[in-house]
């Protein structure tokens, strides 16, 4: 059996077969995504792949594919993606999916949305039963309403936290939002939870 980032590089490495020269590529964000960067940049250094531009979830994926040397876009040149390759926390064996655990889910979102193919890459780690099992729902909230974001998901039946960083303090995200992570236990219906939330 594989260790944990043998996986989570076969999976990411698998994921890269479906791209092609010449596409708009959203790059997601997270440590199994971090091995489909690395393998897209040797597929572009070796010239499996050309002409491949990518638009970055978060300013860490940013950076990480400057230094890789993949070439960026935005959505200004490029409104639409072609694929987009993201990670995910936990994924049930209906494919349903708690993101955000990286704290990019607005802008993963907007990626998500602009491409006609979104590959969500895991390894055996990320896969349960039922969702909510290992992680709390990630819920995107501008300063201005989290106070009363935190009170509706409690309504809803969440215990809810505000996310802190390493430091203690606020974590914020790329686009200066706070996360509330919304532990609602096992999500046996996630379909009428996310209608609830939308």
């Amino acid at each position: 059996m594989k260790s944990g980032d043998g996986l989570k590089r076969a999976a990411a490495y698998h994921a890269l077969g479906f791209l092609e020269s010449g596409m708009v590529v959203g790059l997601g964000t997270g440590s199994t995504v971090r091995f489909a960067l690395e393998g897209l940049s040797e597929k572009l250094l070796c010239g499996e792949l050309k002409n491949i531009v990518g638009i970055p979830s978060s300013i860490q994926t940013e950076q990480i594919a400057n230094q890789l040397g993949i070439p960026l876009t935005n959505f200004t040149e490029h409104p639409q993606i072609d694929v987009t390759i993201d990670g995910a926390d936990e994924v049930d064996t209906r494919l349903n999916l708690i993101k955000g655990g990286g704290g990019a889910l607005l802008r993963e979102k907007v990626l998500a949305q602009a491409s006609r193919q979104n590959i969500i890459i895991v390894d055996e780690s990320k896969v349960t039963g039922i969702l909510g099992s290992k992680w709390a729902l990630p819920v995107e909230v501008i300063p201005f309403a989290a106070a009363i974001e935190q009170d509706f998901l409690q309504t809803l039946g969440a215990a809810v936290g505000l996310r802190k960083n390493a430091s203690g303090d606020i974590f914020k995200t790329d686009q200066n939002n706070c996360i509330l992570d919304a532990n609602f236990g096992k999500i046996s219906d996630p379909y009428k939870l996310a209608a609830d939330l939308n």
